[in-house]
């Protein structure tokens, strides 16, 4: 069984090793390579490694309005963390919880969770890595994600994971000047059989000056070189990125898939009452960047 320890930690030198391996025992071991590594086992979100969104922030007509709460991000341990594969986990969590107001003015029935390493870790070529459990139904739409600091999409977007409610896939994307929101870089994986999204899985993106290589549980999944990208436009992948986790409801990547409208765009009613009922909830096991 995995147990995060120190001891046993062997990841810097397995993760494009590739197999099912990598989902079912991973060894992890802090190389001298390694930039960031966060195992969630401290009692609250470690805020000198994250950010936590708050109220100021909406995009992609998503129905949630995320909340700097422990009741949308905080760690847990033992069972809740996933019993006897994890021993401490971090949660974003969705909740019904109507007449939330946003900055513009805008009112939001449900509250989420949304962290980033924004001028705290920040990151130029090299992989990108988490492992983690999502939950089932249509319309959650959480990711893991990277980010350039300045405008976007001049300075790009990784799309390492997003999930859209369909359990057997997932997907991967660039965005950036001339190739962003209905990129055409952009890539689904389907699960092998008797896997989904709901088991854990390690989610990663290998950048080079040359390019990328998307993979789950070790298996390349997606390759992107520098001449594909600048085939749509202009390379925006030299600059320094910043990780990205998030839950989002909803909205225009959701709904493009499920065609949703009522009782909320993207996001059906089943999926309400699974908010409503607690089931709203990622949990990730842990991240790391190496150089």
């Amino acid at each position: 069984m995995y147990r995060k320890n120190f001891k046993n930690i062997l990841l810097g030198i397995m993760i494009s090793a590739g197999g099912n391996l990598f989902a079912q025992h991973v060894e992890v071991k802090v190389q001298k390579d390694t930039l960031f590594f966060d195992t969630f086992s401290e009692n609250t979100l470690d805020r000198q490694k994250w950010n936590v969104q708050g109220t100021d922030f909406w995009v992609n007509n998503e129905q949630q309005i995320y909340i700097d709460s422990s009741a949308t991000v905080f760690t847990v341990k033992g069972e809740k963390a996933g019993g006897v594969e994890v021993e401490d986990a971090l949660v974003l969590k969705a909740h019904y919880s109507p007449n939330y107001i946003n900055y513009k003015g805008n009112d939001f029935d449900f509250i989420s969770g949304r962290i980033n390493t924004q001028d705290k870790v920040m990151f130029t070529y090299g992989t990108a890595a988490a492992r983690m459990k999502l939950p089932k139904g249509a319309g959650y739409w959480p990711a893991f994600w990277a980010l350039g600091g300045g405008d976007w999409p001049e300075t790009g977007e990784i799309d390492i994971m997003e999930y859209v409610g369909e359990t057997d896939w997932i997907g991967v994307a660039l965005h950036g000047p001339g190739y962003s929101g209905e990129t055409p870089l952009v890539n689904k994986y389907f699960f092998p059989e008797g896997e989904d999204v709901t088991d854990w899985h390690v989610y990663s993106v290998d950048w080079t000056p040359e390019g990328f290589d998307f993979r789950v549980d070790g298996r390349l999944i997606y390759r992107v070189t520098k001449p594909m990208v600048e085939h749509y436009g202009k390379w925006a992948f030299d600059n320094p990125k910043y990780l990205i986790l998030n839950l989002a409801l909803g909205g225009a990547y959701p709904y493009k898939t499920n065609g949703v409208e009522e009782p909320y765009n993207g996001l059906p009613a089943s999926t309400v009452e699974l908010i409503k009922s607690g089931e709203a909830e990622v949990l990730v096991d842990w991240v790391l960047i190496t150089k």
